[in-house]
């Protein structure tokens, strides 16, 4: 298994269907309870575990996806109301170094991630066929992002560090 990467890499399919959306959608709408079902017994040495070497804690994966799935959401705005914006892109690097990320309790993640999943689900379901279609500007590589497909890589997302912090009890003794 590659702990980078332990559910593989996203990869859109050509043709994005309804299921695909709806199956997106409920990935994202899972993710806060997943979440916090697994990381709320974890000890104060599993949030300052690695999943790998040379990866974030525990910790800072948590408030990563806060992170992340913030900027987002406001990129789905963006989608929504400017015609094929170039969104602002962050150094996810550098936030995962900053004090709050490798300090801050999880919970405070947890609970903005509850609430920014229930609402950003509440968005996404509204989203009309047309809509999906719409499209971003993402500045890494100027590439041009359609929202539907933006739904399947923040799916895969959460997905992705769901299954980073699923690794941290079997690297620790509680």
């Amino acid at each position: 298994m590659n702990a980078r990467y332990p559910i593989g890499q996203f990869e859109c399919p050509k043709i994005i269907s309804d299921t695909h959306i709806k199956q997106w959608i409920k990935d994202i709408e899972e993710l806060p309870v997943k979440l916090n079902e697994l990381v709320s017994g974890f000890t104060s040495l599993q949030l300052e575990t690695s999943y790998r070497e040379g990866g974030w804690t525990a910790r800072q994966v948590i408030h990563h996806i806060h992170d992340s799935h913030h900027n987002g959401y406001i990129r789905f705005k963006w989608g929504m109301t400017e015609d094929k914006p170039m969104i602002k892109a962050y150094n996810e690097q550098l936030w995962a170094e900053l004090f709050d990320t490798k300090s801050a309790p999880i919970e405070l993640s947890l609970d903005l991630i509850k609430a920014l999943h229930a609402k950003w689900v509440y968005f996404l379901k509204g989203l009309s066929a047309d809509d999906l279609k719409r499209e971003f500007i993402h500045p890494e590589g100027n590439v041009s992002i359609s929202l539907g497909e933006d739904i399947g890589i923040y799916a895969w997302h959460g997905n992705h560090h769901l299954a980073h912090l699923q690794l941290i009890p079997k690297l620790t003794i509680v």
